[in-house]
């Protein structure tokens, strides 16, 4: 049967402040958790379209790589033992919806990999909401974000799956992310003088060097539960300032948010040993050399530390910043932040 040809896209996120505290139960047993990150311009994109052929084609724009798997490919077995490579994540979502004959999928993350802004988890559930676009069955945000973050952690097998990466790809805007036993409240931030601060205070920067930080989250994770108390000390902190950043957002007192933005950097630089490359650490130096003005700072995206990190600084700041990353052969990926999305995509 063929089918109208789909296009979805989904924004990849910068975690502002709170990552690891998207963690169950650590969110529910840590004192006033909310997790802050940001939907950006860098988008996640998935094309469908039907296919005479009893299987399905994936292209991969990223990997410049064209795929072809049977129908009967689709079985536990091979779903479990790996014969999808990369594109694991993608066939078990296909396989959720028996969508796995007559399709052609053409896949982009817009994102680099290992940068640690959640770009396997946004093309997760930008890959879901394309599905059920194209199968013609009813989309639940919330729904999608459950099956997709259940789908990833069974896939990387190294603990649970933090929820943070997938709101922003279907929420859009600024988000502060409440857990509730059972759920996450989505507050939403947005605002246009929130947005203009964001983008004139902080630059995103990636450094070419990928980063895994699932595994270092998974280390912290069995710390906390052993009870180390550095690692309790550490995450309560995140959460002290999280939370205080996000009544700095409310209150509009923004400096004091990029200010909070630089110390969550700090504290999880402590938890997490290893998080900065030699590169990132040596930048970071002449970083602190320059602060004259106590306002740049830096913060490692992903929870245990990405390929990517934001630096804080004022808007007058941009062209030593470039300066900077030119010494260190690192490059600024720009992005503006994305309005909220209404309802269901």
């Amino acid at each position: 049967m063929n089918r109208p040809n789909i296009s979805v896209e989904g924004s990849v996120r910068v975690d502002l402040l709170g990552g690891t505290l998207d963690l169950n139960p650590i969110n529910l047993i840590l004192p006033n958790v909310v997790t802050l990150n940001l939907a950006t311009s860098l988008k996640a994109k998935v094309q469908v379209s039907s296919l005479d052929y009893d299987g399905v084609e994936i292209h991969s724009l990223d990997y410049n790589t064209v795929d072809k798997f049977k129908h009967t490919d689709f079985s536990e077995e091979n779903l479990q033992k790996g014969l999808f490579k990369n594109l694991t994540f993608v066939a078990h979502i296909l396989n959720l919806f028996n969508l796995t004959r007559g399709v052609k999928i053409i896949l982009e993350s817009g994102s680099p990999p290992g940068a640690g802004l959640g770009g396997s988890s946004a093309m997760g559930v930008t890959c879901f909401s394309a599905f059920a676009k194209y199968t013609g069955q009813s989309f639940d945000r919330v729904e999608a974000i459950s099956k997709v973050n259940s789908l990833e952690a069974r896939i990387l097998d190294c603990g649970p799956a933090g929820y943070q990466d997938y709101y922003p790809a279907l929420f859009g805007g600024v988000l502060a992310l409440h857990p509730k036993p059972g759920s996450v409240i989505v507050e939403q931030l947005y605002s246009e003088e929130l947005k203009q601060n964001l983008e004139s205070h902080i630059s995103l920067v990636y450094s070419g060097e990928t980063r895994l930080s699932g595994i270092n989250n998974w280390e912290v994770y069995k710390g906390f539960f052993n009870k180390d108390p550095l690692v309790r000390a550490g995450l309560g902190e995140i959460a002290r300032l999280s939370h205080k950043a996000c009544e700095a957002i409310k209150s509009k007192n923004y400096q004091e948010l990029f200010k909070l933005i630089a110390l969550e950097g700090e504290e999880r630089r402590k938890l997490f040993p290893g998080i900065l490359t030699p590169n990132m650490n040596q930048l970071l130096i002449d970083l602190k050399q320059a602060n004259s003005k106590n306002q740049l700072g830096m913060k490692i995206c992903g929870a245990g530390g990405g390929g990517c990190f934001l630096l804080t600084h004022g808007p007058e700041d941009f062209n030593y910043i470039n300066q900077l990353l030119e010494k260190f052969n690192m490059k600024r990926l720009p992005f503006i932040v994305e309005r909220p999305l209404q309802g269901s995509i």
